[in-house]
């Protein structure tokens, strides 16, 4: 069956061919990405956990700054680090500035490539279906030279339609899952940083009294 698939894409037309490249693209960097992605969240979540209970442990601020060097992935350490170092943090108001800026950073880098699963997901199956109206098209311009619709005359169309229907929806579908998926994942993160961010205001607001 698959001597017979690679044979049939082999022998089909060079506009199919092309199709078939494209899809192979997205659905090759869509699975980079999903795995990418899968990656940095669970180490962004276990560094989170480990860096929350340094926080809330009572621990001091120099120690705090260097447990949150060492955690270079998650979103809260990384607003802690940024917000420390800065200079500019001499009143509460400037610390909830600077703490919105930094959350805008991380919930960036969070949704960094979800894009490109989002576009995958919607762009692809009309890839998929420009490969099948071509090989119908195929299919009939066989009908029409041959002057009769045998199944040896309208096969190779037709499985040309078939394959980048496939294609299409091959790569489109495991795309929008991971979207979904990645796009909640960053949600309830950007909310624990939101809730978080209200620790962190209280204590650089005590650090600078």
């Amino acid at each position: 069956m698959q001597d017979t698939a690679i044979q049939l894409i082999l022998q089909a037309s060079y506009v199919v061919k092309g199709v078939l490249l494209i899809l192979l693209f997205f659905s090759v960097f869509s699975w980079a990405i999903i795995f990418y992605k899968y990656r940095y969240f669970s180490k962004a979540t276990k560094e989170s956990d480990a860096f929350l209970r340094v926080f809330r442990a009572g621990s001091e601020t120099r120690g705090l700054f260097t447990t949150a060097k060492n955690l270079t992935v998650s979103p809260l350490a990384n607003v802690f680090r940024s917000v420390y170092t800065e200079e500019g943090r001499v009143n509460r108001d400037e610390i909830k500035r600077l703490l919105r800026r930094y959350e805008a950073l991380e919930i960036a880098k969070m949704e960094q490539y979800l894009n490109f699963l989002a576009t995958t997901g919607s762009t692809t199956p009309f890839i998929g279906l420009f490969g099948t109206v071509w090989g119908i098209m195929n299919a009939f311009r066989g009908i029409g030279s041959a002057g009769s619709a045998s199944l040896a005359v309208v096969a190779p169309g037709i499985a040309e339609a078939l394959i980048t229907t496939a294609a299409g929806l091959g790569a489109a579908i495991p795309a929008v899952v991971a979207f979904n998926y990645y796009l909640s994942r960053a949600r309830i993160m950007s909310i624990d940083m939101e809730d978080f961010s209200e620790e962190l205001l209280d204590f650089f607001s005590r650090e600078t009294l």
